[in-house]
């Protein structure tokens, strides 16, 4: 049996030592179809991400070694994410390994460019952060946070690990964690809102809680009252456009700050207090949980001050409390 923890990366290769005595089909100088018909019975790799390293001579086995193509670079030369105008853009990482890359998103940087040439984004950082390295691999996002909305964001470094993570998000095996401050005192204090979301025809780029909409999913726990605010953790079970703003502004507690979902204007706030707290992943090479904090910015901190929700964040224990209504 192959032991994929041995693996250990060398530039663009990826070497895993075979165990003594060797695995059936998998012999010094069997050639690389054969190889990868084993590699592929065994089903410990996709098949998908094999044809496609065979397809380019990126499957070898030699001196008791399997070696695969998995880290080729990427030509980024000329690329329109960093034809941009302006100062480069930079994040914080926030977690890197040779598979994949977290930064942390502030307030205000879009994850990704709205029209050809726009510079400033999240993507754009990832690439630069890449390059400045001498590692340019082929980063590419894997969900996406609204653009004033800050908090960690995921990147795969390579196809292999682009691949089981979009599979991770399609299954719901990556966590998204929140923290809001919205209007009101959301009852029960604890609970899902299940409400189907789609566009607001004639609005955009608002959307609405709607019947014929995608199946929306969001579990919350009040953290603190004070006032006519409250501070709510947030765990996103689907991902729609909006998901955490349409729910809270359906269910009559808008966020802070969110005028395009109802809320009253606030001088204080130019956009929704809503930022991403923590992200968990199964790592696409080794499986094992991967979780990632974002440190609150100094904006959301002020906000809850001013709000009077700042202390001890002692969360609520989960209810059964469940809002379906649209």
């Amino acid at each position: 049996m192959i032991d994929l923890a041995q693996a250990r990366r060398d530039g663009e290769w990826l070497r895993i030592p075979l165990p003594d005595p060797r695995p059936e089909g998998l012999a010094d100088g069997t050639h690389p179809h054969d190889v990868r018909r084993r590699l592929i019975a065994d089903g410990i790799l996709p098949e998908k991400w094999l044809n496609r390293l065979f397809s380019v001579g990126g499957i070898r086995l030699e001196n008791g070694v399997l070696s695969l193509k998995a880290f080729p670079p990427h030509d980024w030369t000329d690329h329109p994410l960093l034809a941009g105008r302006g100062e480069p853009a930079r994040a914080e990482v926030l977690h890197e390994d040779d598979w994949c890359l977290v930064l942390f998103k502030p307030a205000g940087m879009p994850v990704h460019p709205a029209y050809p040439g726009m510079g400033g984004t999240l993507d754009e950082a990832a690439v630069r952060h890449v390059l400045q390295a001498g590692d340019p691999l082929p980063v590419r996002h894997i969900h996406r946070l609204d653009a004033d909305t800050s908090g960690p964001v995921l990147y795969a470094k390579n196809d292999l690990a682009q691949l089981r993570l979009d599979e991770a998000m399609r299954e719901k095996r990556i966590e998204r964690r929140y923290l809001a401050i919205v209007h009101g005192a959301p009852r029960p204090r604890a609970g899902t809102i299940d409400a189907p979301i789609g566009k607001d025809r004639g609005r955009s780029p608002r959307r609405r809680v709607q019947p014929g909409g995608d199946r929306a999913v969001t579990h919350y726990e009040t953290v603190k009252e004070a006032g006519d605010l409250a501070l709510v953790r947030v765990r996103l079970e689907t991902g729609r456009t909006h998901q955490i703003r349409v729910h809270f502004s359906h269910i009559g507690h808008p966020l802070l700050g969110d005028a395009l979902y109802g809320a009253p204007p606030d001088s204080r706030l130019s956009h929704q207090a809503l930022h991403g707290e923590s992200l968990s992943f199964p790592h696409p090479w080794t499986g094992r949980p991967v979780v990632v904090e974002a440190p609150r910015p100094r904006w959301f901190e002020d906000a809850l001050r001013r709000a009077g929700l700042k202390g001890k964040m002692q969360a609520c224990p989960p209810s059964c409390g469940h809002i379906d209504r649209y």
